[in-house]
């Protein structure tokens, strides 16, 4: 019980080695980890910016996706590290300021990568090593944009059955539905004309209120599309493959990022300084290294200032998270200095 009691308190330190420095660990039971902050080595002509997207590849590569410095030598936004954090390569310097989404698939024996470039306004598929396989721009036949430039995708999702749903969270608001041959096939959710009545007001089933983060949950008895919204709706909603609302959740809720799925596990980084772990229920198992102050705020005032600014053991601002094969976490935040954590799985 005094274990228990010991494992419960978040963050504490792992006893190190003469020498060595000691590291937080977070969480609890079954899901304790000890805290990796700056995991990700950096050779000198690379500084992260913003980091956004963050996936691990079957090899154990971690991909991330960042802004790029304005400090910056190389203007890459796509890094690759090994499992150990080494560096390995670089590119993608046409995603610089706008490298957000970021979702890895396989496909056959092959991977692939998807991103969401919010500033220049495209969803485009690659290999791991940057080839284009091909690139979509605002879907004009939705009826809902009045130029192109009012598409602002924020990341996508990939059903079984190969259409892909993306979400327009920094636009209007819709997600847009396509089938495997990249037709469009519906819109729904939105409209930031909703919003823009009320920002304070949560809105209704069906409707999409900044939809940051979308993914297929497999756990159930068929997939389902899942949508984290911001704003003053803050919450998880559920829809079928048709587009049609189901249900939705608040419990253990701020500002979803992304979602990943293991083992019966949802994994939901959250701007709002915490890193969630659901249960196959959807109830939260674990808040992960919360760094919310006793005033509420959370990045407010920290983001955009240096690692001397931040607390070890507490998170700023998570915009993407990984699992690799082992159950640890990869931990991607939206700080202007970049920060990429690795949440070793311990118990």
């Amino acid at each position: 019980m005094q274990r228990r009691a010991l494992l419960a308190s978040l963050p504490y330190l792992v006893t190190a080695a003469r020498g060595q420095q000691k590291l937080p660990v977070m969480g609890s039971g079954a899901h304790t980890y000890e805290v990796h902050h700056d995991w990700a080595q950096l050779p000198p002509q690379i500084r992260f910016g913003n980091t956004h997207g963050i996936v691990v590849t079957e090899d154990r590569r971690v991909i991330v996706a960042h802004t790029v410095h304005k400090d910056s030598e190389s203007p890459d936004a796509i890094c690759i590290f090994d499992d150990k954090g080494k560096f390995i390569k670089s590119w993608g310097a046409d995603l610089r300021g706008g490298a957000h989404g970021l979702v890895l698939r396989k496909e056959g024996s092959t991977e692939f990568l998807y991103h969401c470039d919010n500033v220049k306004g495209f969803v485009r598929k690659t290999t791991l090593d940057g080839e284009v396989v091909w690139v979509m721009h605002a879907p004009i036949a939705s009826g809902v944009y009045a130029k192109a430039s009012e598409y602002k995708p924020s990341i996508l999702a990939i059903a079984p059955n190969g259409h892909l749903y993306v979400a327009d969270g920094y636009g209007k608001f819709y997600i847009h539905h396509y089938d495997e041959k990249l037709r469009w096939v519906s819109t729904f959710g939105g409209s930031r004309e909703l919003m823009d009545k009320d920002k304070n007001v949560e809105t209704a089933a069906g409707t999409t209120i900044w939809p940051h983060a979308i993914a297929i949950d497999p756990r159930g008895s068929k997939p389902l599309l899942v949508v984290g919204e911001r704003g003053a709706n803050s919450r998880v909603q559920y829809f079928d493959l048709d587009g049609k609302p189901l249900h939705s959740l608040k419990d253990g809720v701020r500002w979803p990022s992304t979602f990943e799925f293991q083992n019966g596990l949802m994994l939901m980084p959250d701007l709002k300084a915490v890193v969630t772990l659901f249960d196959r229920n959807n109830k939260p198992l674990v808040q992960l290294g919360d760094g919310r102050q006793t005033d509420g705020k959370t990045y407010e005032g920290i983001r955009t200032l240096g690692r001397e600014s931040f607390t070890a053991g507490q998170f700023i601002a998570p915009h993407g998270a990984s699992f690799d094969s082992d159950g640890n976490i990869y931990v991607a935040e939206w700080v202007e200095v970049g920060r990429v954590t690795k949440l070793r799985k311990i118990l």
